[in-house]
């Protein structure tokens, strides 16, 4: 019953986690760092490959690729962590939050997160 619910969890998370990047995409525009060209194209194939690992964690023919796609953005998201870093958690004055709470979304979190796909992906339902 718990991996279920962990599985469920797991797939609101990234599911409504790909969701926001066409809700809000000026928020994750000002996070890509400014050498990344084509940024707009980056913000929405995030959202689409986040609700593509949503989606393709739910079944279990599919839960192993999910699980590698998911590592992979994780991965792929850490040059906008580091830039929230430099930029010392003010992105712009209406996305602007203490300094450690961009380190946390670095370190810890993002390896956290990592784990969860990991452990997500090889869990037998």
């Amino acid at each position: 019953m718990v991996k279920k619910i962990n599985l469920a969890i797991f797939c609101l998370f990234y599911f409504g986690a790909g969701i926001n990047h066409f809700w809000h995409p000026v928020n994750y525009l000002a996070i890509i760092p400014p050498y990344f060209p084509f940024k707009e194209f980056i913000n929405y194939a995030s959202g689409i490959l986040e609700i593509t690992c949503a989606v393709l964690m739910f079944f279990s023919a599919t839960r192993k690729a999910a699980m590698y796609l998911t590592i992979f953005l994780l991965i792929a998201f850490i040059p906008a962590h580091i830039y929230m870093i430099q930029l010392k958690g003010c992105v712009s004055p209406a996305f602007c939050f203490p300094e450690w709470v961009a380190w946390v979304r670095l370190f810890p979190l993002q390896f956290v997160l990592i784990w969860w796909a990991y452990k997500t992906g090889t869990v037998k339902y």
